[in-house]
Parts: structure tokens; sequence; C-alpha cells
């Protein structure tokens, strides 16, 4: 199985390009990326658009003892997303999820006081919201952003990733207004698979992107 970005620059390019004109220099379009490996392909995308770019930081809720194997995610405003199905299957128990559910809003209130700061709250009420991450694999986190998109009555949510399982893509389908993939992979294991290219992205990597310096 061969790469199919060299990096999150290179895929965000592509999915730039593949933007539809519809959302295109638009005063009521607001692109979102999910920290943090979401940003670096969400500043290709909001350039391409012509549009700002902000996050919406969402947590993803990993199984005890796999943390990468995602069994929910959470949102600001409360949201939780839990695959039921996922918690089930391994016999994971409320109190295992409720202790790492802490952790994760722990973790997601730091970011969101890091990436913030002084700024004020999102405001998506009446946008179109552009959700961009660098991949999906069970979906989750996409889902809990869009769960909390439409909480904070955006006026239509559009997810936007280079790459995605086929489940996550028609999960997602059923729940956004709008979805762009470039690609759905088979036998899809993790997003990190298809790029050459896949660091960790720091929190200043984030802070420069979203200053407005690629």
């Amino acid at each position: 199985m061969s790469p199919i970005f060299i990096d999150r620059e290179d895929a965000g390019r592509q999915l730039g390009a593949a933007m539809p004109l519809r959302y295109r220099e638009r005063d009521d379009v607001m692109v979102l990326g999910l920290p943090r490996g979401g940003v670096p392909v969400a500043w290709q995308v909001a350039a391409a658009l012509q549009t700002p770019l902000d996050v919406l930081t969402v947590r993803k809720l990993g199984l005890p003892g796999n943390p990468e194997f995602a069994m929910g995610a959470i949102a600001p405003g409360g949201i939780t997303i839990l695959d039921e199905r996922v918690i089930g299957g391994m016999g994971v128990s409320r109190q295992a999820i409720d202790t790492v559910r802490d952790a994760e809003q722990k973790e997601l209130d730091r970011r969101q006081q890091r990436y913030r700061g002084d700024r004020p709250p999102l405001a998506m009420a009446g946008k179109i919201v552009v959700l961009v991450d660098d991949g999906l694999a069970t979906g989750s986190t996409m889902q809990a952003a869009v769960a909390a998109a439409r909480q904070a009555c955006a006026a239509a949510v559009v997810v936007a990733v280079p790459m995605a399982s086929v489940e996550a893509r028609d999960a997602l389908a059923a729940q956004a207004d709008d979805i762009i993939v470039l690609a759905t992979p088979q036998r899809f294991q993790a997003v990190g698979q298809w790029y050459a290219k896949f660091p960790q992205t720091s929190d200043e990597e984030v802070d420069r992107l979203l200053a407005g310096h690629p």
C-alpha cells in the first residue's frame, strides 16, 4: 500500500483544490481545523477558499490499553460521542469510559485555553462551517465536531478530509450537509499509513498556522 499524500501540507493543497466553487470567497463560510493534525490541512483549505481559519477542539476517547483506537470522542459544550459497538465488543465498563473521558476533558480544556487564549468563543451561528481533519479512521472525532457545530446553530456543516475509511465516510455523509473526501482506500487501518511523512503536529505549529504563517 503506497502513500497517497506526501504530508499534511500536500493533502491540504489537494483538498483545497477539490473544494466546490460554492464555498469560495464567501463571508458566511468559516474553516475549522481539528487540532492538532487537522490544522495544517485546514490552513491550505482556508487559503484556497479565501476564508478565515480557526480551530474546533475535539478529543478522541481511546480504548483503555489501546489509546490510538477510538471508542468515542468529546467536544466543547458537553458533547460526548460513544461508539457502543466498540465499547460492547471490547467489554469496556462505564467506569473505564468515565476515567478516559475525565482525562481527555482536561486535555481538551488545556488546548482550548492554549489555542483560543483571549480570543472570543467561536461564533458558528448562521455560518457554513467547513470541518477539516487529516483523515477519518473511525470518524468519532469528526462526529463530535459535527455535533458541536450543530449545537452552535451552524447554518450548514461541511466535512472535508483528504481520506477516510468507507465506514467513516458513510457515517459522516449521513450527519453532515456535505462531505468532500479525496480517497477511500481499502483495508484502512490508520490515517498515518496513507502519508509518506506523518509527524506529530505540535502546539507551536498550530499557534503559527492560526497566526497566518504557513
